[in-house]
């Protein structure tokens, strides 16, 4: 076959595949015109899939907001150390944000104290976080607020997760307009936070709940220790039969006043060692790792209130035992004044 002839030829073969290229085109477009016609006409499948789907979740009322803001307010007014104050206000921020964190700030750094929402494998209490500049002003009151994600959001979001949420709010709790922890609430899955105002308001109720146990702890140490009530109210006989006399009756005035700053006292161990406390109690030693912090903090007590008191009572290794060891006094270890 000539060149001429196959050329003719390929032109009638190119002409011929257009040709039925177009005409099935047009078949399948008319094809799926039909079955979008059908499909529109077909309420039974709208129905089906109305009934089966749950409708989207609409922002909480009105009345639910204030109901959780309430709740969280008088938990919060209801605290009695530092460190409870903190806990506390994590549990207060869950019904507005999905994620949350406490940081203690302390020389500059800032540890993880808690955190709620986080992946399981988030490291315990204790991880620090070296501030990038946005974080510094932050924490020197240049700036009050950080209403969405960047370096600071970054940083603090570092050992608790890889996953960064679209919304963000970070916001320093101060005492004496020193910068002494630092909250982190994020969206988590969500696309916004819904009500940043109603976080705002918690954890300015966390900062007042914190000046006011700090006052009240101020207070006692500069009141001196005679202007109280004694502490012995009645006098044993000299004729006993015990081999031990009996606890001195300790004036109710004088016990709760005791308590109350053994509870401080000890609360603020816990607030700025988290990590110690933590692994002091999972290991059973924690007057081991806490010898110092624990004495200077006794020797505040006794100083206050007498050897005798806590001797016969033992206000202030209570006050440990439950608050940093969960009430099992073996966690406690081998302290020489149990």
């Amino acid at each position: 076959m000539t060149d001429a002839a196959q050329a003719t030829l390929q032109q009638v073969l190119h002409k011929w595949v257009e040709e039925r290229h177009l005409a099935l085109k047009e078949q399948l477009d008319t094809s799926l015109m039909e079955g979008l016609r059908r499909c529109l006409e077909d309420d039974s499948i709208i129905k089906g899939i109305l009934n089966t789907v749950e409708p989207p979740s609409l922002p909480a009322p009105v009345d639910s907001i204030e109901r959780h803001l309430g709740k969280g307010l008088e938990l919060l007014e209801s605290a009695q150390s530092q460190g409870e104050v903190l806990k506390r206000l994590l549990e207060t921020i869950q019904p507005f944000a999905e994620r949350c964190a406490l940081f203690v700030v302390k020389q500059g750094i800032a540890s993880l104290y808690t955190s709620r929402g986080f992946e399981a494998e988030a490291p315990r209490p204790g991880s620090p976080v070296v501030p990038p500049s946005e974080l510094e002003a932050l924490f020197q009151g240049r700036i009050h607020r950080l209403d969405q994600p960047g370096p600071a959001y970054e940083a603090l979001l570092h050992p608790l997760s890889r996953f960064e949420a679209p919304a963000a709010f970070i916001l320093p709790l101060k005492l004496r307009r020193k910068t002494v922890a630092v909250l982190l609430a994020d969206s988590g899955h969500l696309p916004t936070l819904d009500h940043p105002h109603a976080i705002r308001v918690l954890v300015h109720t966390a900062e007042a709940c914190i000046s006011h146990l700090a006052g009240l702890k101020e207070e006692e140490r500069n009141t001196p220790a005679d202007s109280h009530p004694s502490s012995m109210t009645q006098q044993i006989p000299d004729p006993i039969t015990e081999t031990t006399p009996p606890a001195p009756v300790v004036d109710p005035t004088v016990r709760a006043n005791a308590e109350r700053s053994a509870r401080v006292l000890v609360g603020d161990i816990e607030l700025y060692f988290p990590a110690k406390v933590e692994q002091g109690r999972s290991a059973g030693n924690l007057y081991g790792l806490l010898r110092d912090e624990l004495d200077r903090s006794r020797a505040s007590f006794v100083e206050r209130y007498g050897e005798d008191l806590e001797r016969h009572h033992q206000i202030f290794l209570s006050t440990v035992v439950q608050q940093l060891c969960g009430g099992d006094p073996v966690k406690l270890g081998a302290a020489p004044w149990i």
